[in-house]
């Protein structure tokens, strides 16, 4: 078992930015692949960015690229979103989760969930 724990979340105004964090414990967080998903009001479960064991790997969502930089401490089980230029339509629940199949978007992959943190861009 895996346990993820979000923080970081806030309000921020548009072209601000924030930085999450998912904390991880449990089995060696460092052998998994770690992703990001969102999900806002009403719409599906949407992909992010997700990163290798090994950090040598990333995969971003088009909306996000360029904006969005996943990365990971091995020492320290910890995993991260750094996020600039928000946009409103960024605005979501943010949740990290982990998988041992590969950088796949879909989230079906994934074996471990957090609970999310909240991210609000204003205009």
């Amino acid at each position: 078992q895996v346990q993820l724990v979000e923080s970081g979340g806030g309000l921020v105004q548009a072209g601000g930015s924030l930085r999450l964090s998912c904390a991880a414990s449990g089995r060696t967080f460092s052998h998994y692949v770690m992703a990001w998903f969102r999900q806002a009001p009403g719409k599906e479960r949407e992909f992010v960015a997700a990163i290798s064991w090994s950090g040598g790997g990333t995969r971003y969502a088009d909306s996000v690229r360029g904006r969005f930089t996943i990365s990971r401490d091995g020492a320290k089980n910890t995993g991260y979103l750094q996020m600039n230029s928000l946009k409103p339509e960024d605005t979501a629940v943010y949740c990290c989760a982990a998988t041992n199949y590969g950088l796949g978007p879909r989230p079906s992959l994934y074996d471990y969930w957090g609970q999310g943190t909240q991210v609000t861009v204003s205009s």
